[in-house]
């Protein structure tokens, strides 16, 4: 599918409070071995989906350490969580223990999604992602580990206001871009 047309139907899917505030741009560079380009989403003008530009309000992680640095980042951990660590060790490890132990792994598992989610966002991988958005029910899109799709969810016009709301706990623990526009969609409404 062409970008102007990949572009026209993601702009059709969008809220319509959000309708002229969010763009979808494009630069593909014609003598490069691959011709990858950069996609960018831009939010009142401003370029705010673009890993390479420093001037994003957005935090890109650059490295595993980073995220487990990041004492803002919300960490669920349920009994189970518990329990399967205390099976691990067998049972020779102190409760208070335990519990630094599962945020320690859940924060590493976190890490390497949180990563491998961020690294390819480039024009290729943009297209690839936003036919699968296009292809697929928006509750899948939701539920992805993917940015980019969790991103075009939502600001698009079929996520309404209860389940926007419904999505608050979820979206805690989310990529910082996701968040960004999770935050822009509840404004917007």
């Amino acid at each position: 599918m062409s970008w102007s047309k990949l572009k026209q139907q993601l702009e059709g899917f969008l809220s319509p409070a959000l309708t002229g505030r969010v763009e979808y741009l494009a630069t593909s560079y014609r003598y490069s071995p691959d011709k990858a380009g950069l996609c960018n989403i831009a939010v009142d003008k401003r370029n705010v989906l673009n890993m390479s530009d420093a001037a994003s309000p957005i935090r890109w992680y650059g490295s595993e350490l980073e995220i487990k640095q990041d004492t803002e980042l919300y960490i669920p951990i349920g009994r189970e969580d518990i329990e399967a660590v205390r099976i691990d060790t067998k049972g020779n490890v102190p409760e208070e223990r335990l519990k630094v132990i599962v945020r320690g792994r859940k924060i590493t598992e976190l890490a390497k999604a949180l990563m491998s989610a961020q690294t390819g966002l480039s024009k290729s991988s943009f297209t690839a992602e936003a036919t699968k958005f296009l292809a697929r029910p928006i509750e899948e899109s939701l539920e992805s580990k993917e940015i980019l799709l969790n991103i075009l969810a939502l600001v698009d016009r079929r996520i309404g206001k209860k389940r926007l709301l419904n999505l608050r706990e979820t979206m805690k623990g989310k990529h910082p871009a996701v968040q960004y526009f999770y935050e822009l969609r509840l404004s917007a409404l």
